[in-house]
């Protein structure tokens, strides 16, 4: 533990990187911005790498000091949160980490009813692509996207998803599409991270390749989404985390669920040791039953 660095050169490193300012993370901090600085430069010293560029034009991270952020930020908010719950008397707190687009269209229009079913657990939800780190205490439990490759973790299954070409209403009606072989006379949406891709469902069910440019690329499925729905293309997402939309009638698989590819591809992540943590056991018995009903 004694090559742990100070908090204080930590917290000034993590204001100076969020504000991109020394001058705004001082006046956060209720410092001086000289105080910040030595602050950085003790830091830096310490680890024996530049956290920051600075120039004339002001001052961004390193490659790395962006590393460094991506661990250090996410341990210091669970101190933070760790830290508040214990002083306003909260004694049984949940931290789940989560994919985004999975948290915004799936997840956080049922959280009503978990904090019905457990009024007494204090929950805490962040979103982003990277996982969380378990070894820093991030999380109690990370629900993840992608192919599952976490050796040492508990991975479950959420559902199975299936992943189609959806446009909206107006879209298919003004390109009168119908047939499969119709797709190449339309854009189609590039969603970089899905584990399906356009080349893959074109290999299952079209006789033609897929195209090599997609005008339009988002790296969340929400933004994929909210393009198809806009009318930009066709998106190639889960039906599943799409479900909103279609039941809205914003969006329509083109071609029914009988084109469509079957994966499971978002998993509940949680280390061995957080199994019999009561929140933990509360919050995987209800997501998995909202995952069954869906």
């Amino acid at each position: 533990m004694s090559t742990l660095p100070a908090v204080t050169n930590l917290q000034a490193f993590e204001a100076v990187a969020r504000r991109r300012s020394f001058a705004l993370a001082a006046s956060e901090l209720h410092l001086t911005a000289s105080a910040i600085s030595h602050q950085v430069a003790r830091l830096e010293t310490h680890l024996g790498v530049r956290l920051f560029e600075r120039s004339a034009h002001g001052v961004r991270l390193s490659a790395a000091g962006e590393m460094y952020l991506s661990k250090v930020g996410g341990a210091l908010l669970a101190i933070a949160s760790a830290t508040e719950d214990l002083r306003q008397g909260v004694s049984n707190s949940l931290y789940v980490h989560s994919a985004p687009s999975i948290a915004s269209l799936w997840l956080m229009h049922r959280l009503r009813g978990f904090a019905q079913a457990w009024p007494d657990i204090a929950l805490n939800l962040s979103a982003a692509h990277t996982p969380s780190d378990f070894t820093l205490g991030q999380a109690d439990i990370d629900i993840r996207y992608g192919i599952p490759n976490w050796p040492d973790l508990v991975v479950e299954p959420l559902f199975e998803e299936s992943i189609v070409p959806l446009a909206s209403p107006d879209f298919i009606r003004q390109h009168g599409l119908k047939r499969i072989g119709q797709l190449s006379t339309v854009k189609l949406i590039q969603s970089n991270v899905s584990v399906v891709q356009w080349s893959d469902w074109y290999a299952q069910f079209s006789d033609k390749r897929a195209p090599e440019w997609f005008p339009v690329r988002f790296d969340r499925a929400q933004m994929s989404l909210d393009a198809a729905t806009q009318g930009l293309g066709v998106a190639l997402e889960s039906t599943t985390i799409a479900a909103r939309h279609i039941a809205e009638r914003k969006l329509k698989p083109l071609f029914g669920l009988d084109q469509a590819i079957k994966v499971k591809a978002h998993f509940v992540v949680y280390p061995p040791r957080h199994a019999k943590r009561p929140s933990v056991e509360a919050f995987l018995g209800w997501i998995h039953g909202e995952a069954a009903r869906g």
